[in-house]
């Protein structure tokens, strides 16, 4: 973590320092009072709940220090207190302060889908050359980001960071913190339409990315994507590398070939090489993200053969497609994180591969999808019978829509089930298993589908 000085702090955010020592040294940041350990610095914020209330509790924690931007009383003197107009714009100026302190190269990423898979096989790769940072988990918004950066301690030469929106001027903001050296998109689908008018819409709001990189920056697009290949030919601040299918692209993938349960296997180019690959990846969605990655690996300049043991070694991302095995061969595919019509798409064609006695979709609503969300339920409902699903579990209103469109398609009504709520389906699902089920979990994130997937684990581990 970034070792500053709590004076240093103050002068870096323009804020008074209240309370304490000047000279107390601050090892870590958190704006979660749960997470705070000794000698970090809380920063309240005001978002869904107010974080001045939880001051004393970073304290009881060994916090050393807080960030306020209101009064907070009842702490001891040496308890260091620095009053700020805002607590969410200190935070965000000691990131990009920390930033020009301790410079690195940054790998920023965003898209509609496949944003964390990216992030996680691009630091992978990078890792086999370099010292790399990157953001965990999903610290992709204007409060994670800059608390990922602020773990930078010096020894790092790159740090790839997922950057995610809802609304236009999100990413502008998170590269204002941390410009990219090579920005990422990976794809624009009609996720967040609640919010904006289309899905062009959606890639100017994805194109601030490449907006706020630094002058002469690499935007690494998917080349398979339209609307991508828009804004990489209409782009003049740097150079464009794309990756995909197409044959004209610097990084693809050709004679894609599913193997089942033994994953994908690929020819892999990688400017004037190539390489045939298997990967353990049943959804051919995750192909196009690790294309992502060895694009920007490639920028770096790893060679192919340098990036072999990596690619023989890739992380598997929690609840965005584990394949984990459960008693009496029952299988499940925990896509649980999140959904939107594309993904979903992917994952039902390319699941549709792999034999099974039964293949159950447990599938939940797709949040944010605006005026059209039932016409995109119903028409992603009616891939379930192209590809061989036999049994439907919707969980929640809209996924419901799913069901009348497998039903329009020729799917078996008696084989629907629906539930309002993920726990219900959840101890449903538990007796109605049998041996060999192949069973696939996917909804938005809102819909809290990872508890079915956690439920099921600890009923039935094999």
């Amino acid at each position: 973590m970034a070792g500053l000085f709590l004076g240093q702090v103050a002068r870096l955010v323009g804020g008074r320092l209240l309370q304490g020592r000047s000279e107390t040294l601050i090892l870590s940041y958190t704006f979660d009072s749960r997470q705070a350990a000794p000698g970090a610095l809380f920063f309240a914020l005001k978002d869904r709940r107010d974080g001045h209330q939880f001051v004393r509790d970073a304290y009881e924690k060994g916090a050393v220090a807080a960030c306020i931007s209101e009064e907070v009383s009842g702490l001891p003197p040496d308890f260091g207190l620095i009053r700020v107009d805002d607590t969410l714009k200190a935070l965000q100026t000691l990131a990009a302060r920390w930033l020009e302190l301790h410079p690195v190269k940054i790998v920023g990423i965003t898209g509609s889908l496949g944003k964390t898979s990216t992030k996680e096989f691009t630091a992978r790769l990078l890792q086999e050359k370099f010292r790399v940072l990157k953001s965990p988990g999903n610290f992709n918004n204007q409060i994670g980001l800059p608390i990922s950066i602020l773990s930078i301690d010096g020894s790092q030469d790159i740090a790839v960071l997922e950057m995610g929106m809802s609304q236009r001027g999100e990413i502008r903001k998170l590269t204002e913190i941390a410009p990219p050296d090579v920005a990422v998109i990976t794809a624009i689908a009609p996720v967040h339409l609640e919010f904006f008018r289309d899905l062009e819409d959606i890639a100017q709001a994805k194109k601030e990315i490449l907006d706020g990189a630094r002058p002469g920056a690499l935007a690494v697009l998917n080349g398979d994507d339209p609307l991508l290949r828009k804004i990489g030919e209409s782009w003049s601040g740097g150079r464009v590398l794309y990756y995909g299918s197409g044959q004209d692209f610097p990084v693809r993938a050709e004679n894609i070939e599913h193997l089942g349960l033994e994953g994908i296997r690929f020819d892999l180019v990688l400017g004037k090489e190539r390489s045939s690959l298997r990967v353990p990846f049943l959804n051919r969605a995750l192909v196009s993200n690790l294309l992502a990655a060895c694009a920007v690996a490639h920028s770096f300049g790893l060679k192919l053969g340098e990036l072999l043991p990596a690619l023989r070694d890739l992380p598997a991302v929690e609840h965005r497609g584990q394949l984990l095995e459960l008693k009496n061969g029952i299988r499940v595919y925990d896509d649980s994180y999140n959904s939107n019509p594309v993904a979903l798409k992917s994952v039902l064609e390319s699941l549709g591969h792999i034999p099974a006695p039964r293949k159950i979709a447990v599938l939940g609503d797709m949040l944010e999808l605006g005026p059209q969300e039932i016409d995109f339920h119903r028409q992603a409902g009616r891939s379930l019978p192209d590809n061989g699903w036999n049994v439907l579990v919707t969980v929640g209103p809209r996924a419901r829509q799913l069901a009348e469109g497998a039903v329009e398609r020729g799917f078996d009504p008696g084989s629907v089930h629906s539930f309002d709520e993920a726990l219900e389906a959840a101890g449903w699902l538990l007796k109605f298993l049998k041996a060999g089920d192949l069973v696939l979990v996917k909804g938005s994130h809102g819909l809290a589908l990872d508890r079915i997937v956690n439920f099921l684990k600890k009923e039935m581990e094999a």
